[in-house]
């Protein structure tokens, strides 16, 4: 495996804390939301997650849209990542919902599923937390 690019955050403070990252681009707070009982007002580690995997899964939806001559340009994901409790353990879940324009329902799906074999970060969590791809 080639190490293409690596990427460094700094955290402190847990949930309500800061992160920052090595090259200076991000630096923020982070807070627990208010419906886990935390203050809110700041963004939290589940909005961050799915913040990433949008982008890469899109750029995964690229990659294998082309190969099917199938333009993804306007093309849009909605990541929603929930924190639940299941039992005395704590658990992600994720949704994620792909919206192609021009194309048919059963078309955009098939092409959301092969994005989610494709993307890095469908493959970290596979296995890991229960997701759902579903074309809107």
């Amino acid at each position: 495996m080639e190490k293409l690019y690596t990427a460094s955050v700094i955290a402190s403070g847990g949930r309500d804390g800061h992160i920052k990252s090595s090259d200076g681009t991000i630096e923020f707070d982070v807070r627990t939301p208010k419906e886990m009982g935390g203050q809110g007002g700041a963004t939290n580690p589940e909005q961050l997650f799915a913040a990433a995997w949008g982008p890469c899964y899109l750029g995964a939806l690229a990659a294998v849209a082309k190969n099917q001559g199938v333009d993804v340009s306007e093309a849009t994901v909605n990541v929603q990542v929930a924190f639940n409790q299941d039992g005395n353990a704590f658990v992600l879940s994720a949704e994620l919902d792909v919206h192609i324009p021009g194309i048919s329902h059963e078309e955009t799906q098939s092409l959301a599923d092969k994005a989610h074999k494709a993307c890095p970060y469908s493959k970290a969590t596979r296995g890991n937390i229960e997701t759902r791809v579903t074309a809107v």
